[in-house]
């Protein structure tokens, strides 16, 4: 068994489908699955910034080394065709500003993408094929680091030596050591609780973002933070 928490709406969220999101100083970069577009929001909620991206079914979202890093993956159902979809999975490295890209890299296993996480000049990946953490080398992609999980991974945020990973199946959001893979802690989603797709941390604290796509738990997005009980 795991730590019960109470998932706390921050504020009205007025991104669609709030996919994946990461605290950069005091602003927050949410990546829109319904739109691919990144929203920059401050600390009251309040957009600042609409970026344009070419990502098709965005996910995971960090930002690092002065760039935004996003999941594109695949093939969406959120939205229609555009002529830069490519209907394959792919790490985008972007322009923080424009959302310009300036590179891009397949995914380690070949499948999809859900979770990003910077890590000093390093970037932490989800994977599927199978499910695990993997590190790689921003600058070459080279793996550097790999742990299988028995989770289905979605968000990621990292906190000291150990990284949070959220599982949108089993309803769960487990602090792996980063260094072995050892599990350091568990919290269980409540019944009535909301369906974290991504995680990002601030000030010690936990948030979470909730796509409400495409079934939700709740009829309505939403971004907030975590407090364990």
């Amino acid at each position: 068994m795991g730590n019960s928490a109470d998932f706390i709406p921050a504020f009205n969220c007025n991104i669609e489908m709030p996919n994946g999101l990461q605290w950069f100083n005091n602003d927050l970069f949410v990546i829109d699955q319904k739109t691919d577009n990144v929203f920059v929001l401050d600390i009251k909620g309040e957009t600042k910034k609409n970026i344009p991206t070419i990502c098709e079914n965005g996910s995971g979202i960090t930002v690092g080394d002065g760039f935004m890093w996003l999941g594109s993956n695949g093939r969406t159902d959120a939205r229609s065709f555009r002529g830069t979809d490519t209907h394959m999975n792919w790490i985008l490295k972007t322009d923080i500003d424009t959302g310009e890209i300036i590179s891009r890299f397949p995914t380690p296993d070949g499948g999809g993408v859900h979770g990003l996480e910077w890590d000093n000049g390093n970037l932490w990946i989800t994977a599927f094929n199978p499910t695990a953490l993997i590190l790689v080398n921003s600058k070459s992609f080279d793996i550097i680091f790999k742990f299988n999980i028995d989770q289905a991974p979605h968000g990621l945020a990292i906190h000291n030596d150990g990284i949070w990973c959220s599982d949108r199946v089993d309803r769960n959001i487990i602090k792996y050591n980063k260094s072995n893979g050892k599990i350091l802690e568990k919290i269980e989603i409540p019944d009535d609780g909301p369906d974290p797709h991504g995680l990002s941390i601030k000030d010690k604290i936990l948030w979470y973002s909730d796509a409400a796509f495409p079934n939700p738990m709740r009829p309505f997005p939403e971004i907030g933070s975590i407090e364990l009980r």
